[in-house]
């Protein structure tokens, strides 16, 4: 199938790139256009170069026009070349003076008069090329069809100059073969320097694009932050209320109605240690959701109530600085509890240490988290939910998480967050 399918590969390629296909003509349009839009640059500088006196004002009423000499050659890429090139986006108005001086200043400027300049009179001279070319094609390769239009006796007519018309429709011929593959190229270098001098610069782009995901990553983080403690203050003020209301009823009810037979009371009693039961479960869901404590008072607090319910021994150490903006707070908190859970149910220590400190990096303040259990060690980040999922978190604010944990322990996780808002 591949032999077979080959030449018939070739044949479309050549049928595609003939001198009267859509791809000649589209490269032929978009060579020639250059010339017109280029045209108050190349006569500034003829102007320029022809008067005595050297003036360049013609020359700088034409670069005067930039922006809408920008604007006609994305137009031309977009119309001829379906290739859009968007614009430079602008912090301030253009008819502003800070608008004005940032254009003066802007690297974005300048490389679109590199273009007009340099390669706008350029990209002209090779669209006159290419209309040369197609002019000498198309009459070079019919001069048998208009010879007869001249004088019997004359140069080319004349009984010397037959032997040349087979040269010369050969040089025909081949000026319409050449003259496709020259537009193309022209083409393809226009458009190239084009997309990078007259759009935005791509590594701006990307820094700025960065700069707004970062931006939008921390409004979602903050939102869903709010959303959290929206959710902790309605089920700690209603559904858990309703729920030690209805403990209290049940604990009344069991303490006065005596005279109630044994199911009754047996039911009463099922369904009072049912009620704080579901207090108690509520209670975690609540601090797992976002807990008062880190709101009201703060990182050392909170790790204070997680190191006193932990199933081992913790020593905690909270060094004092100033409070991280509240996402980074809970995200520390979230840490600390999670890395105690796993230790408790995967490293079978007998202790745990938690340490955490600010300290000054490369990339400004940071908070760092220190979890250190005497455990057998061996700890896989990717062997388990868990780590993965502190290491997720960890990110989530542009944190980073370390984990050195040998055969036979100890285990350290390292965790540095940014303390940013």
């Amino acid at each position: 199938m591949a032999l077979r399918g080959a030449p018939r590969r070739t044949y479309s390629w050549i049928a595609a790139h003939t001198p009267w296909s859509a791809w000649a003509r589209r490269n032929t349009a978009f060579s020639v256009s250059a010339i017109p839009a280029a045209l108050p640059v190349v006569l500034g500088l003829v102007a320029l170069i022809a008067t005595p006196a050297r003036t360049p004002v013609p020359l700088l009423l034409a670069l005067a026009c930039r922006p809408l000499l920008t604007l006609l050659q994305r137009n031309r890429l977009r119309t001829l070349l379906d290739v859009n090139v968007p614009p430079v986006v602008r912090d301030h108005p253009w008819n502003s003076a800070r608008g004005q001086g940032e254009r003066l200043r802007s690297e974005a400027t300048w490389r679109q008069y590199g273009y007009h300049l340099l390669v706008g009179p350029f990209a002209a001279a090779a669209g006159a090329l290419v209309v040369l070319g197609w002019t000498v094609g198309v009459v070079a390769s019919t001069v048998y069809a208009w010879e007869w239009m001249f004088p019997a006796d004359g140069w080319i007519t004349g009984s010397g100059a037959s032997p040349y018309y087979d040269l010369i429709t050969a040089t025909g011929l081949l000026a319409l073969l050449v003259t496709p593959w020259v537009a193309a190229l022209t083409t393809r270098l226009d458009a190239a320097a084009a997309i990078a001098l007259l759009g935005p610069n791509r590594a701006r782009e990307l820094e700025r694009r960065v700069e707004d995901l970062a931006e939008s990553r921390a409004g979602v983080l903050d939102a869903a932050d709010l959303e959290r403690r929206r959710i902790e203050r309605d089920l700690h003020d209603g559904a858990q209320q309703r729920l030690v209301s209805l403990a209290m009823n049940l604990g009344i009810a069991r303490a006065t109605l005596r005279d109630l037979p044994p199911e009754a009371k047996a039911v009463i009693d099922e369904a009072h240690r049912e009620a704080k039961e579901a207090i108690e479960e509520l209670n975690d869901l609540v601090r797992g959701l976002h807990p008062a404590v880190l709101e009201d008072r703060g990182l050392d607090a909170a790790l204070s109530g997680i190191a006193a319910r932990a199933p081992l021994p913790v020593e905690l150490t909270v060094e004092p600085s100033r409070r991280p903006g509240p996402t980074v707070e809970a995200v520390a908190y979230f840490v600390v509890s999670e890395a105690l859970a796993n230790v408790a149910k995967h490293a079978r220590a007998a202790r745990c240490r938690v340490h955490v400190a600010p300290v000054t990096g490369p990339r400004g303040d940071l908070l760092r988290v220190v979890v250190t259990d005497d455990g057998a060690g061996g700890a896989d980040p990717a062997g388990g939910t868990g780590l993965v999922g502190l290491r997720k978190r960890v990110g989530s604010v542009d944190g980073t998480l370390s984990i050195n944990s040998p055969l036979g322990g100890p285990t350290v996780i390292t965790v540095e967050l940014p303390c940013g808002p």
